[in-house]
């Protein structure tokens, strides 16, 4: 027990905890039929109507090994600005004029964006993310996918 780090399990159930895990261990997914498995068992979890606080942590380390899988084989990737603009707007059900005078942005610049004539520049994206109650990293796509982490 030396160098381990004492663990607070008030209000944990261990042994919930412990069945899940022998269930599903909570180890790398490596292919399509353990992220099968791991599916499987995150709806089973999901279809709960209430989840422990043990079910909840299993959850969380479940998804995050899901979502490292399918960000390593099937990336998805980023829309540009004219399709992600005219998603949010058919999402929201406004017109591009409802848009430009909601945000301040103008409605030619709206119009060049949604034709792929122009893109939106960091004021654009501002008002758009403020309006849609989104981060400004939705816009971003195009620019993560040159600049990617090794």
């Amino acid at each position: 027990m030396e160098g381990r780090l004492p663990v607070s399990t008030a209000g944990f159930d261990t042994n919930a905890y412990l069945g899940l895990v022998t269930a599903l261990p909570l180890r790398p997914i490596r292919n399509r039929r353990e992220l099968d498995r791991a599916i499987k068992m995150l709806d089973a979890l999901l279809d709960r109507p209430k989840l422990s606080r043990a079910e909840q942590d299993y959850l969380e380390v479940l998804t995050d090994l899901i979502e490292k899988y399918e960000d390593a084989t099937d990336p998805i990737e980023p829309l540009p600005d004219a399709e992600m603009l005219q998603f949010l707007m058919e999402a929201r059900g406004i017109t591009q004029a409802e848009l430009a005078a909601a945000t301040g942005v103008v409605n030619t610049t709206l119009s060049a964006v949604l034709h792929g004539r122009r893109r939106l520049n960091r004021d654009h994206i501002e008002r758009l993310s403020q309006y849609f109650g989104l981060s400004p990293a939705v816009f971003l796509g195009e620019l993560k996918s040159v600049v990617r982490p090794t």
